[in-house]
C-alpha cells in the first residue's frame, strides 16, 4: 500500500501525462523504463504540492518517500524522487550515500544519473567532514572503476 504522499505524486503525475509525450520520451530516453508523459515542470510542481500537503518531513520520511517513488521503473516517479532529494538535500547525511548509490545503479539513463549526481550527491559530498568525508570519497572513487558505465559517469560528475 503506497504512502499518502507517494500515492498523491503518482496519481498526479499520471494525470499530468500524455500518451504522445510518453511515447516520445520512451523513444528518446529509453532505458527500459515506463513513461507517464508528464513534463519536468509538472514533476517539480507535483513534488512541491506534495510538500505542501505533507509539510515538515523528517529525514527518514524524505528518504523513505524517495525510495518508494524509485521502486517503480517509471521515469517520472524516479525524477520526482530526485526532485524531492534536491529539495531536502540539506537533510541528507553520509550514510545516505549507500541508498544514493543504489539509485544510481538502477537509474538506467543519463537523464536520471546526471541530476542525481550533480544536484544531490555532489552537494552532500561538499558538506561532509572528517571521517564521513573520507568514507564518502572512498565510495565515489570506487565508482570510477565500476563496470557500470552510468556509475562511472556519476563519479566523473563529482
Amino acid at each position: 500500500m503506497p504512502t499518502p504522499a507517494a500515492d498523491f505524486i503518482d496519481r498526479t503525475l499520471r494525470a499530468e501525462g500524455s500518451e504522445f509525450r510518453a511515447a516520445d520520451d520512451a523513444e528518446r530516453i529509453g532505458g527500459g523504463l515506463r513513461f507517464y508523459g508528464a513534463s519536468v515542470g509538472a514533476i517539480r510542481g507535483t513534488v512541491r504540492d506534495a510538500g505542501r500537503r505533507h509539510p515538515g518531513p523528517t529525514h527518514d520520511e524524505v528518504t523513505a518517500l524517495a525510495a518508494e517513488l524509485w521502486s517503480e521503473p517509471v521515469f517520472e516517479r524516479r525524477l520526482a524522487a530526485i526532485v524531492l532529494l534536491q529539495r531536502h538535500v540539506g537533510m541528507l547525511v553520509g550514510r545516505d550515500l549507500t541508498r544514493l548509490e543504489g539509485f544510481l545503479r538502477g537509474a538506467r539513463v543519463p537523464e536520471l544519473v546526471d541530476p542525481l549526481a550533480l544536484d544531490v550527491v555532489r552537494p552532500l559530498l561538499d558538506r561532509l567532514e572528517g571521517a564521513d568525508a573520507v568514507r564518502a570519497r572512498r565510495i565515489t572513487d570506487r565508482w570510477s572503476a565500476e563496470p557500470d558505465a552510468l556509475l562511472r559517469r556519476a563519479a566523473s560528475l563529482l
